[in-house]
This record gives C-alpha cells, sequence and structure tokens, in this order.
C-alpha cells in the first residue's frame, strides 16, 4: 500500500464530511490504490457520482469530475464514454443512487457492456437522507421507514449485473484493503462494464439503529461474515447461510459497445460514399 495517493486528492476539499467510522473513505483510499497500480491516465479520467453519501466521493477526487442528480450518474457518465470513448469513465455510487431509483440504468449499462467502471458503496441503507432502507437492505434489519423490520428481499447486485450482461463483477469489503486493491486494479484495467461492490460500514445510521455497535464491531462483523469466493464455494448450503462471497466473482470477454457503435458508424459511411 505504498502507493503515494496524494495527487488524486484535491488536497483544499480535505477533510472529508463523512462521520466518524464510516468505511467510505477506506473504500476511496484503496479504490486510488489500485488506479495507481493500473497505469491508467489520471487526464483522461473522468468521475461521476450521484447523490448520496457515496456521491461526495467525486469532490475529493482531483479528477475530471461530475457530481449528477440523484440515479443518473450512469446516464451522464455514458454520454461521455460515448462522446470520447479514449476516456476512462469511472461511476461512483450508492445503494440508493445506484440501485434504486438508478437500478434501471445500472442493468442496461450492464446489458450494453459498455466500458464503465462501476463502484457501488454499499453501507445497507440511505445514510446520508435520514436512513430509508434501501434495495441493499438486509431483510429484517430496520431503518426509519421500517421500523419494524425490512420485509424487502435485499438484491444480490453481483448476481444482478452479471446476468445482466457485466463482463467483469466483484466484491469486496472496507475489512479487506488487500483483496479490494487487486479488484480496483484488474476492473479498471478491464474492458467493458466492470462492476465492483464495496461493501462499507455506517455505525450512525445502520449500525446504531439496528444495534450492530460502532465501527470495529462492524469491520470485526464483515471479516467473519465476507469470505474469499474459494472458500465460500468449499461451504456447504447450510455453512452459506450467513456468508457472502468476496472477490473477482466473474470475468468474460465480450466486445464492448463504444467499439460496436464505430462500426455502425463507419458502415453508415461507407453507405453515404
Amino acid at each position: 500500500m505504498a502507493e503515494d495517493i496524494d495527487r488524486y486528492l484535491r488536497q483544499d476539499k480535505l477533510p472529508h464530511i463523512w462521520c466518524p467510522g464510516c468505511g467510505h473513505g477506506t473504500i476511496m483510499a484503496n479504490m486510488l490504490r489500485g488506479f495507481a497500480r493500473s497505469g491508467l491516465d489520471q487526464d483522461k479520467t473522468v468521475v461521476v457520482s450521484g447523490i448520496g453519501c457515496s456521491g461526495r466521493a467525486s469532490g475529493y477526487l482531483d479528477f475530471d469530475t461530475l457530481h449528477v442528480t440523484h440515479g443518473r450518474a450512469l446516464t451522464f457518465a455514458t454520454g461521455i464514454k460515448m462522446a470520447n470513448p479514449e476516456l476512462t469513465v469511472v461511476v461512483v455510487t450508492g445503494d440508493g443512487d445506484g440501485a434504486a431509483i438508478g437500478g434501471n440504468h445500472l442493468i442496461h449499462a450492464c446489458r450494453r457492456n459498455i466500458d464503465i467502471k462501476v463502484v457501488l458503496f454499499n453501507n445497507s441503507i440511505y445514510g446520508m437522507t435520514a436512513g430509508q432502507f434501501s434495495p441493499m437492505t438486509p431483510t429484517g434489519a430496520t431503518a426509519t421507514t421500517a421500523p419494524y423490520g425490512n420485509i424487502d428481499q435485499n438484491f444480490d447486485l453481483c448476481e444482478l449485473t452479471r446476468s445482466a450482461g457485466a463482463t467483469f463483477v466483484a466484491r469486496g469489503a472496507a475489512q479487506h484493503p488487500r483483496q479490494l486493491i487487486k479488484i480496483f486494479q484488474e476492473g479498471f484495467a478491464h474492458r467493458g462494464l466492470t462492476f465492483i461492490e464495496a461493501i462499507t460500514q455506517c455505525p450512525v445510521n445502520y449500525g446504531r439503529r439496528n444495534k450492530l455497535g460502532g465501527a470495529r464491531d462492524m469491520l470485526n462483523w464483515q471479516k467473519e461474515h465476507i469470505i474469499n469466493q474459494k472458500k465460500y464455494e468449499s461451504l456447504s448450503a447450510e455453512e452459506r447461510q450467513d456468508k457472502t462471497p468476496s472477490g473477482i466473482l466473474y470475468q468474460d470477454e465480450r466486445e464492448e459497445y463504444t467499439e460496436k457503435y464505430e462500426k455502425i458508424i463507419a458502415t453508415a459511411r461507407g453507405s453515404e460514399n
């Protein structure tokens, strides 16, 4: 973890406003370490974020950045990538911004396999806007809008994005920084829709409301319950009940969307001549 990440940060915007114990800073730092190892050009990278706790990340990152409307980060990112396919486009989103109001955009970005790197900070709740339950809030957990327990089934976004057509799907957690850095490094190098779920603790809104203890307790929970995919596959169905697999869960090569679009343009120009 010796990479110098200061060059990727807007020092005049620090310190950040995330709550004490929040894992978002850890996720962002490890994302930058993965970016440094990927060898990509900072000046040819655009970061787009939406609304929510995760949305603040773009303000701290010294790239060309856009902080856009709720749930629309992927639409702006798609426009950027289509206008200039040579750019590396990264979307930083949250479980509400990316899976609720922006969920349909996520599905179709995966279906197209457009070369966008989607990093979803999953803290299991709407942390910024008073603690409402999100599509990632576990069934039975409480929130301001579910005081007697959430009755909805929460998404498995890695399964969802894989089935929708993403060609790189991975999951990591704040508790496992080395694994997370490797995931980011390989995900940033992938050509096609990259989806990375980064599980992060929210001790103030989610943890306190669900009596999970402080940040240390929540990180210990991650250590016990979020395990490497190989270990997960070795467990019986009963042993898997309270475990979540992590690592690079799926990777494939398929023609990327802007490449196919360029062929359409070339064909159209050829038919005009």
